[in-house]
């Protein structure tokens, strides 16, 4: 009962106020950032969620302290870690559509098992990244560059851009 009120709140009301850059937001962001909070499964303390972020009911979400979901970003079965940034329009996809039968339309198949992305601790997720269902992890300290078609795991301290993302190099070494 008192995630749907939530639910309710933030849907109606909460998502639609002013991004916290903007100057007449006095603290909406707080307010919206609260009522999302009371959605989650679990939560974290000082996060942020952006204007317009759609997240379900919020159930299948875990979110560590210091972390944020951009705006207008469609975020669902996801755990994040701690510190972890996100930027505009971020896309994250728990399933696929089914397809392996021929005698039927895709679209009657249904979709597959919802997976649960893991976000480790200290990622940045840059605007406009889509996060297809096949990625399980993103590993610690990692960056996924604005743009970029993530379709694989992402090790732990690793820079990936592009489409499909690729790594680009390792911020724990030296070497330039």
């Amino acid at each position: 009962m008192k995630r749907t009120f939530f639910t309710l709140v933030y849907y109606f009301f909460a998502r639609f106020l002013p991004h916290r850059t903007d100057f007449y937001s006095f603290g909406s962001h707080k307010f919206r950032s609260y009522v999302a909070s009371k959605m989650f499964k679990k939560c974290g303390k000082l996060n942020n969620i952006g204007r317009g972020a759609m997240i379900g009911t919020g159930a299948t979400i875990e979110i560590g302290s210091h972390s944020g979901i951009g705006r207008n970003c469609y975020v669902n079965n996801v755990v994040m870690g701690d510190y972890v940034m996100m930027g505009q329009d971020v896309l994250i996809y728990g399933a696929n559509h089914n397809f392996d039968r021929l005698d039927k339309p895709m679209s009657k198949q249904g979709s597959g098992e919802m997976r649960t992305l893991i976000v480790e601790d200290d990622v940045w997720i840059g605007a406009r990244v889509i996060i297809t269902a096949s990625v399980k992890k993103i590993g610690k300290g990692s960056i996924i560059a604005a743009g970029s078609v993530l379709t694989k795991d992402v090790p732990e301290y690793a820079i990936v851009a592009g489409n499909p993302a690729k790594l680009i190099k390792y911020r724990n070494t030296s070497e330039s």
